[in-house]
């Protein structure tokens, strides 16, 4: 009783606007019409390209990490299992897949999470992947293979140098090839970049991987390590099959000397090693840097004469969503990989070219790859048709379609642009020496943050293609979807916050304005 009075006694010190129980009402509320609002969207087909239904023997899915014949073609009870458990859901029938060595499937079950912000994972959509046997597809094939061959040509040397020079113009010939062009052709100034706005303009890599990121109490100056010049793998067919069936590869080569990213190489190998926020968080660091100047005209504390933004438009807010979007972004690549598109990667594809074109098998290759420049130049160069990996292990055991990179990337960097003024001119830009030593000033046309973010977003996605692991339709697809995931979320978010607000406003990847209220 004595404890009774006692609480009873306590000064009950809550002011605002809403009492206890006011308040929980709101807030349930808030989460209700979130909830309703994605329970209202219209549902999503899906479709695929038709791939694995169309071959029998698969030829046109993901198997990596099951076991092959002496094809690489998958053994179909295996696949048949695989996909069973991908249909079922069940927790038993994965752990009932046949595996081909020691490689494990990379989180398949993950397709299947629910999240609590955005919408859910499996009603958003992404367009139809190339199929196996597509003008696009050998286009997307013929740019890997020329991306491959010049890893280490430096991006200064690539309007001169005559291996890039040579890509441009036999990619300028394919009748499907989807990457940017000037005048209707690829030339040595759109090679191998991205399509979305501020991708042509200035150096190849983003700002936003040059610059020193202020990190607390330090500095982090991105010199990053790389692998040696001419490390490349898996172009011997016993390699192939063994990775292919799950095997360890052997360690790879690295250079002794960290360096600033000057070339391919130096690209695929930073998105080799890097965490998955890495390369936003990084950006967001950076920007943070430049001030109250730098932010977006709507962040409603830049006209208040008495308050500054922390928790709710300030640092804390930034940091907290450009992460918070990384693992949404991936929940919904890992739907689409999985259970709609199964879509092979580049080196089984590669295996499927060498196959035919050694006469062991006839496969339905578009002829416009059998019978381009670049094979020949493989060919003599490794006395294989395979794509030569920048990874000893290849790629990684999850299907290719969409990219997880850049689903994270096109996530971020559509956050980053919410909060930062996209006109905002980058100060004292700068660019990589050839040897990757030192970084140089850049004095070309004016660098903006929407450029270079969306060039960031191309960098980490495209950079993988680099490697050998992506397709480019995968990373630019895969940015789409993140930017879509990062739209939800912002969009569910914006109906918390108590500040005069009217809502954030940028530009998507595709050119387009949009506004979240």
């Amino acid at each position: 009783m004595a404890k009774r009075n006692q609480s009873n006694n306590k000064k009950k010190c809550l002011i605002g606007p809403l009492n206890g129980q006011k308040r929980s009402e709101k807030a349930f509320r808030v989460r209700h019409k979130a909830a309703c609002s994605q329970m209202e969207l219209p549902l999503t087909e899906h479709p695929c390209n038709g791939d694995e239904q169309l071959y029998p023997t698969k030829i046109g899915s993901f198997s990596k990490g099951l076991p092959h014949n002496s094809l690489g073609e998958v053994d179909l009870q295996a696949y048949n299992q695989f996909i069973k458990a991908l249909k079922t859901g069940n927790k038993d029938d994965f752990e009932s897949i046949p595996l081909g060595g020691n490689a494990k499937l990379s989180n398949p079950q993950a397709a299947y999470v629910f999240d609590l912000a955005g919408t859910d994972c499996h009603n958003l959509d992404i367009a139809v992947p190339p199929s196996f046997k597509s003008a696009w597809a050998a286009g997307e094939m013929a740019e890997l293979y020329w991306q491959a061959l010049t890893r280490d040509v430096s991006f200064h040397e690539y309007r001169t140098h005559p291996l890039t020079m040579e890509a441009a113009s036999e990619l300028s010939s394919f009748s499907d090839f989807r990457g940017p062009k000037a005048g209707g052709k690829v030339t040595t100034g759109t090679l191998f970049r991205g399509i979305t706005p501020g991708d042509l303009i200035g150096p190849y890599i983003s700002q936003f991987l040059w610059k020193n990121v202020p990190y607390g109490g330090t500095t982090i100056v991105q010199h990053y390590r790389t692998t040696l010049a001419g490390s490349d793998h898996m172009t011997s067919y016993d390699q192939w099959l063994e990775i292919q069936n799950g095997s360890t590869p052997a360690a790879p080569l690295f250079d002794p000397t960290p360096r600033y990213i000057r070339n391919g190489r130096d690209l695929s190998e930073y998105v080799h090693q890097d965490f998955s926020f890495q390369g936003p968080l990084s950006a967001c660091l950076v920007l943070l840097s430049f001030g109250r100047e730098a932010l977006d005209i709507y962040n409603p504390y830049l006209k208040s004469e008495t308050q500054d933004g922390f928790i709710t438009f300030g640092a804390p807010h930034i940091l907290d969503l450009v992460t918070k979007v990384a693992r949404a972004a991936l929940e919904a690549a890992w739907f689409q990989k999985y259970l709609v598109n199964r879509r092979l990667r580049p080196e089984e594809f590669g295996g499927r070219v060498h196959n035919h074109l050694m006469g062991a098998a006839s496969y339905p290759i578009n002829s416009e790859l059998l019978h381009s420049q670049v094979i020949s130049k493989v060919f003599s160069q490794f006395h294989s048709y395979l794509l030569p990996m920048s990874y000893p292990e290849g790629c990684p055991i999850h299907p290719a379609y969409p990219a997880g990179h850049a689903a994270i990337a096109g996530a971020g960097a559509t956050v980053l642009k919410a909060f930062f003024k996209e006109s905002f001119k980058i100060p004292n830009p700068v660019t990589a020496s050839s040897d990757g030593h030192s970084l140089l000033p850049y004095s070309g046309k004016p660098l903006t943050i929407g450029g270079e973010l969306n060039k960031l977003a191309a960098n980490i996605s495209l950079g993988r293609n680099t490697a050998g692991v992506h397709w480019r339709s995968d990373g630019i697809e895969g940015m789409k979807l993140g930017e879509a995931v990062a739209i939800s979320i912002l969009s569910d978010y914006s109906a918390t916050y108590h500040e005069k607000f009217i809502g954030f406003s940028f530009t998507k990847f595709d050119g387009t304005r949009i506004t979240i209220k």
